[in-house]
């Protein structure tokens, strides 16, 4: 006998509890299948705790729940890349593989301005995931809107770990200066 659906109001709290607990993204699918909703109402669960200032994201594993930064040492800085698309998955791999946690990749698209894409990869299996995705859905790279020039927030415990990051990537000619 399937379980009777969760009202808007248990939904929201229970994916916010979740969320908060959880150290890996949850899909809109699984919270689907857990409350007995469509993906889509899960969606909108979202949309409205957003609208409450909740601090969710949406990545392509799924949703997180940023929590704040408790070490005020780890350093987060914006590095500028081009390359060709062919060559994203190695980009990605030489920030990760020194221990770094890619957030984001901007573009600035001359009509609508800037265009902001949540990754939140921090391994070479998210890396993959990633891409996988790109593959499987036919998607584009925003940066091949911008002719492979683009923006990407990085984040490690140590300055170290991110210099060594962006040395790794002017090393391979990623950096755009």
């Amino acid at each position: 006998m399937k379980e009777p659906k969760m009202n808007g109001a248990e939904r929201q709290i229970f994916i916010l509890d979740q969320l908060k607990a959880a150290n890996s993204p949850i899909s809109g699918r699984t919270f689907a299948e857990q409350t007995n909703v469509s993906r889509q109402v899960i969606v909108q669960d979202v949309s409205l705790l957003k609208a409450k200032n909740e601090p969710i994201i949406a990545t392509s594993q799924g949703y997180i729940y940023l929590q704040p930064v408790k070490d005020a040492k780890w350093c987060k800085r914006i590095i500028a890349c081009k390359h060709k698309p062919e060559e994203t998955k190695a980009e990605l791999y030489a920030i990760v593989d020194c221990g770094v946690t890619i957030h984001d990749v901007r573009v600035e698209h001359p009509v609508y301005g800037d265009l902001t894409g949540i990754l939140n990869v921090s391994s070479r299996q998210e890396v993959d995931q990633f891409i996988d995705l790109l593959h499987d859905s036919n998607a584009v790279l925003l940066s091949e809107l911008t002719d492979g020039i683009h923006l990407h927030t990085i984040e490690a415990e140590s300055e170290e770990k991110v210099d060594a990051a962006i040395a790794k990537l002017e090393a391979a000619g990623y950096l755009f200066a």
